[in-house]
């Protein structure tokens, strides 16, 4: 039985559908009828009710707020709205609030019985949904209580060492499960919707225990038919298989099948993505972790891959050590500053590749993409002259990069900064007084090292007078030609005063200062300390 409750204000309609359905044939019952949302919503806080049919315009409480509260407040009641001709566009909207059927007025009753069927059919189908979803949890329940959470909690404890290997094995036999092998192998299953991949709802967080419990019945079934080795839950939201069987190019082709059957069958079953990620070899039980440590590393290549991933640890080589952006860095700045967008492009594509190729961890990945940014900002600081505003913005970037779900989400925050710096950066380029500027700026940092680096040799270069490369330079930067290279030298004293032992008359001459006291005095004229102590602070 289907309970109904009729809303409108015009009792002459609400007498008309009463009278002219025959509730009971349509196995419904019209349990209430209603004049305005105000009283229907007092009514279902009171009364079970399946179905709302409303009209829009109401006083008190129409029928948009009454469908707003409805699907706020008990999203199991189907509704269907009654809008007059006028009404129907603005009556479409409602669609955010969960409104099943609309029906323009009048309204035949013929036309009423079609759609509370359609509704009827909605209702029947989200109730053997929650049965089949009430029927998993049971079966979920019992499986907490009998031999296989007695099996996974044996296993994973001989996996993660947490646990005594000869009482897991007495278990384990005790259950008729023999782990003599050649070799094994494990592999992490783990469902990309409960993971950091996607935003989910807080319902979705109380079904991942079940929807783990399902892939287990899948990993579980499949394992078993091919012989391969034993499934097991580890913990409440993931799923392994210790693999075990003769080391051989046969029995990993037989692994990743496995593997990729899981994958495919968990996916239309569940409507979930699975991420899989399996370790290498090890020839004891004792060495287990080993590969459980492996497979978990190939599990956090999602980040940098996506999910639905597919990776064996075997395949992989060990590349972070060797991997440098430096040369990537130096063109893209290059293509910066001429104004070529292909040569930026080009070189972030290759930076991109080349860390998801080298299977970096999160940190390292997003240690790379604000060495982007930190580049593109300085290349835009050179030519805007607002050092602390480029710093400022540059610095809120980096910060929400760690921040992204996913590395392609944190790569696509770089390359709209790439876009927008570089836009601008030409649009001020286009100025001839800026360009000179910014080229100005790029002759002082690559020969600010020189002691006789005057004024007079950056106005040859750039074939343009003193008094009005002054005037430009200084509207630019803020800042004159001498304060610029006072600070861009002791700002590289600084960096070597951190990161080398060299004496402070050394730093002096690398940074362009002739006289060694005469630095000392400049240094500490700009930071407040002498470079030794400077020095002292920051070598400890």
């Amino acid at each position: 039985m289907y309970r109904i409750l009729l809303v409108d204000d015009e009792i002459l309609v609400r007498d008309a559908i009463r009278e002219n359905i025959d509730w009971g044939a349509m196995d419904c019952q019209l349990v209430g009828d209603c004049e305005n949302g105000r009283q229907a919503m007092e009514f279902v806080t009171e009364h079970p009710v399946d179905i709302v049919l409303t009209d829009i315009c109401m006083p008190y409480m129409d029928g948009m707020e009454l469908s707003k509260f409805l699907h706020e407040k008990y999203p199991d009641i189907f509704i269907v709205i009654f809008s007059g001709f006028g009404e129907f566009e603005y009556a479409q909207k409602a669609i955010q609030y969960g409104v099943s059927e609309y029906l323009l007025k009048p309204v035949t009753a013929m036309e009423l019985r079609e759609v509370i069927g359609r509704v009827k059919e909605k209702i029947d189908e989200k109730r053997g949904a929650r049965e089949q979803m009430d029927s998993l949890l049971r079966t979920s329940e019992d499986y907490r209580d009998n031999a296989l959470m007695i099996r996974s909690g044996a296993i994973e404890g001989l996996v993660s060492c947490t646990r005594d290997i000869q009482e897991s094995l007495y278990q384990l036999e005790r259950l008729g499960i023999h782990l003599d092998a050649q070799s094994y192998k494990v592999a992490i299953l783990d469902l990309d919707a409960y993971s950091q991949l996607f935003q989910i709802e807080a319902d979705q967080r109380q079904e991942s225990q079940l929807m783990t419990f399902v892939l287990f019945n899948i990993s579980d079934e499949i394992v078993s038919r091919e012989n391969a080795g034993i499934a097991y839950q580890e913990g409440s939201s993931r799923v392994c298989v210790l693999f075990t069987g003769e080391k051989n190019k046969e029995f990993e082709s037989r692994i990743q099948a496995v593997c990729k059957e899981i994958q495919e069958k968990a996916g239309e079953a569940i409507g979930m993505g699975v991420s899989v990620g399996i370790g290498g070899w090890v020839r004891s039980l004792t060495e287990l972790h080993f590969s459980h440590e492996q497979a978990q590393k190939g599990i956090e290549c999602r980040y940098l891959l996506g999910g639905n991933l597919l990776i064996n640890m075997e395949d992989e080589k060990e590349q972070e050590s060797g991997l440098s952006i430096q040369v990537f860095l130096e063109d893209l700045a290059e293509g910066m500053k001429t104004g070529e967008w292909n040569l930026v492009q080009s070189n972030l594509d290759q930076i991109v590749q080349l860390i998801q190729k080298a299977r970096v961890g999160k940190t390292r990945a997003c240690g790379y993409l604000q060495q982007i940014i930190r580049t593109i900002g300085l290349c835009l600081g050179s030519v805007t002259g607002d050092h602390k505003k480029e710093l400022k913005q540059r610095e809120s970037l980096q910060a929400k990069i760690p921040e992204q779900r996913t590395f392609q989400e944190a790569v696509t925050l770089v390359e709209e900064y790439a876009k927008k710096s570089f836009e601008e950066l030409q649009m001020m380029n286009s100025s001839s007084g800026h360009r000179q500027a910014a080229l100005a700026m790029d002759y002082i940092k690559t020969r600010y090292m020189q002691p006789d680096l005057n004024l007079n040799q950056i106005c040859s270069y750039l074939n343009i007078s003193t008094s009005y490369f002054s005037t430009i330079f200084k509207e630019l930067t803020g800042e004159t030609f001498i304060e610029v290279l006072g600070r861009l030298r002791i700002e590289k004293a600084m960096e070597l005063l951190e990161s080398t032992t060299l004496k402070n008359y050394e730093i002096a001459e690398k940074v362009g200062f002739a006289d060694p006291h005469y630095f000392g005095i400049c240094f500490k004229k700009m930071t407040g300390k002498t470079p030794t102590e400077y020095a002292r602070e920051k070598r400890r």
